[in-house]
C-alpha cells in the first residue's frame, strides 16, 4: 500500500515538490505560531510565522522579525531544520523515502529523480543522492570544527552559545540562508567566523552535479579539462560573476563615505569578498546594504537573479542558463549555426529551456515589481532589488517586505516557492501530462531582431 502510494506520487515530480514544500510549510507555520517558540511566550502572529517559514524553507534568509531576538532557542531549531529540509531538496527525500519502501527505484522513478537532482546519466542517481547527503554533512561538519573555536573566542569562552551558533552558521550558510543567531550582527565581519561561512556558502552554490563530477575525476586523477561540459561552464562562470562582482565594489563603493567612514583595508576588502559572493544567494551581514549606492543595487538584483549552479542551494534562473544565454547570443551574432562551448555542441533543448526560463522568470519579477509598486510607496530600485532577492534566494532585504503590509509578505513568498523549487517545476505541477506531438508541422522562416 505505501509502496503503491510513494510509485504513484513519484509518477509526477513536479506536483510531488510543490506538494511536499506546501506540507513542510503548514508544519513550520503551526510550530512557529506557538508560545513555545518565541521569548515572549506568546502565540506569534501567523504572517510572521508563515512569512519566515516560507524564507528558511527556501533557503533565502529574508527575515521581518530578529531571530536571535524574537525566536528562543526552540524556535530557532525550528528554523534550523527548515532550512536543512530546503537545502537537501524534495527529490533527495522523495528517492529516499522510496529506497525505504521498495529498496530500489524504478526505472521511470530515476529518470523523474535524475531530472529533478541534476544527474545527466540515469546510473547517477542514486550517486547524486550519495553525494547530496554526503557533502552536505561533510561541509557543515567542516565548516562547524573552524566556527567553533572562533565563537568560543568572541564568547568569552561561553560553551553552550558558541556551540549552538557555529552549528546554526554552519548549517545555514552551506545551504545559503542568511539567518543568523548573532543578535548583534557582528560575528560575520570577523574573518575568523566569516571566511568559513563565505567558503560553505561558495560551495553550496556549485550544485551536487559539480561536486559529483569533480569528486569522480579527482578520484580517477583526471584534470580539470576532464570535467563535463555542465561542470566547466558551472565553474567558469560563477568564477567571472563573483571576479566581476569584486572590482564592482571595490570600483564603485570604495569611496563610500557613510559605509567605510572609518574602515581600514581590511574592512573595505571584507565587504568587496561578502558583496561578491553573498548576494549570489546567502544574504549574510545584511546591515551595510541600505548605504549602497543606486547602481550598485541594481548590480546586485541582477546578480540575486542570475544566482548559483543548478541543483544546488541557489536559486535564480541558475549560471549555466545564463552562460547558455551569452553563447546563444555570440552564435547569433557571429552568424554561427550551433551553439558550442569547450569543443561541445548544446543541445538545442537545453537552448529552449534556457530561454523559456530567462523569459519566464523575467516575467515573474515584472508582476511582481508591478504588485509591489501599487501596494507601497517604496521606490522602483528597491522594489526590484527584493523580488530579485526573494527570487533568488539572496536573503538581503531593504525592508520592502513589512509585516504591516502582509500583501507584501505574500508576494515575496511566492517569489520564493518558485526560486526554490524553480520556475518550471511550478508549472509542471499546476499542468496536466501532454501526449508525444503525432505531427510535426513545416518550418517557416520569420523575421526577428
Amino acid at each position: 500500500m505505501r509502496r503503491a502510494l510513494t510509485e504513484r506520487l513519484l509518477s509526477h515530480p513536479g506536483r510531488l515538490s510543490l506538494a511536499y514544500f506546501l506540507v513542510l510549510i503548514i508544519v513550520g507555520t503551526v510550530l512557529l505560531i506557538l508560545p513555545a517558540t518565541s521569548r515572549n511566550g506568546q502565540f506569534t502572529d501567523f504572517n510572521t510565522a508563515f512569512f519566515t517559514t516560507v524564507s528558511a524553507l527556501s533557503t533565502c534568509g529574508i527575515v521581518i522579525v530578529d531571530t536571535a531576538a524574537y525566536w528562543n532557542l526552540f524556535g530557532q531549531a525550528v528554523i534550523l531544520l527548515c532550512i536543512q529540509f530546503g537545502g537537501l531538496g524534495v527529490m533527495t527525500f522523495a528517492s529516499l523515502i522510496t529506497m525505504t519502501i521498495s529498496r530500489r527505484i524504478r526505472v521511470t522513478q530515476q529518470l523523474l529523480a535524475a531530472d529533478e537532482l541534476g544527474a545527466s546519466k540515469l546510473s547517477e542517481v542514486r550517486s547524486v543522492i550519495n553525494v547530496v547527503l554526503v557533502c552536505t554533512f561533510s561541509v557543515e561538519i567542516i565548516a562547524f570544527s573552524m566556527l567553533f573555536p572562533a565563537l568560543l573566542r568572541l564568547n568569552n569562552g561561553q560553551v553552550s552559545q558558541s556551540l549552538w551558533e557555529a552549528l546554526f552558521f554552519a548549517v545555514a550558510s552551506y545551504n545559503n540562508a542568511g539567518f543568523t543567531p548573532d543578535t548583534a550582527g557582528l560575528y560575520i565581519n570577523s574573518w575568523s567566523v566569516g571566511l568559513p561561512i563565505l567558503l560553505s556558502a561558495f560551495v553550496g552554490t556549485l550544485g551536487f552535479p559539480v561536486i559529483l563530477n569533480v569528486f569522480q575525476c579527482a578520484h580517477k586523477r583526471l584534470s580539470p579539462k576532464r570535467w563535463n561540459l555542465h561542470t566547466k561552464l558551472t565553474v567558469v562562470t560563477t568564477l567571472s560573476i563573483v571576479t566581476t562582482s569584486l572590482l564592482w565594489f571595490l570600483a564603485v563603493e570604495w569611496n563610500n563615505r557613510v559605509l567605510f567612514q572609518d574602515a581600514d583595508l581590511s574592512s573595505k576588502l571584507w565587504h568587496a569578498l561578502v558583496a561578491a559572493v553573498m548576494p549570489r544567494s546567502a544574504g549574510f551581514d545584511i546591515s551595510w546594504m541600505p548605504h549602497v549606492s543606486e547602481q550598485t543595487k541594481l548590480f546586485m538584483s541582477w546578480i540575486m537573479f542570475v544566482g548559483g549552479g543548478s541543483a544546488s542551494t541557489a536559486g535564480g534562473i541558475r549560471v549555466t542558463t545564463f552562460a547558455v544565454l551569452i553563447l546563444v547570443c555570440r552564435a547569433a551574432f557571429l552568424r554561427r549555426k550551433d551553439d558550442s562551448v569547450f569543443g561541445k555542441r548544446l543541445h538545442t533543448q537545453t537552448v529552449i529551456m534556457s530561454v523559456a526560463i530567462t523569459a519566464t522568470c523575467s516575467v515573474l519579477i515584472y508582476v511582481a515589481s508591478l504588485i509591489l509598486v501599487a501596494i507601497t510607496d517604496r521606490s522602483l530600485t528597491d522594489i526590484v532589488f527584493e523580488c530579485c532577492s526573494a527570487f533568488g534566494l539572496g536573503g538581503y532585504t531593504l525592508g520592502v517586505a513589512d509585516p504591516h503590509n502582509p500583501g507584501t509578505l505574500y508576494v515575496l513568498a511566492a517569489l520564493m516557492i518558485i526560486g526554490r523549487l524553480g520556475p518550471m517545476t511550478v508549472a509542471y505541477a499546476i499542468s496536466k501530462p501532454q501526449p508525444p506531438q503525432a505531427v510535426r508541422y513545416p518550418a517557416e522562416s520569420i523575421i526577428v531582431g
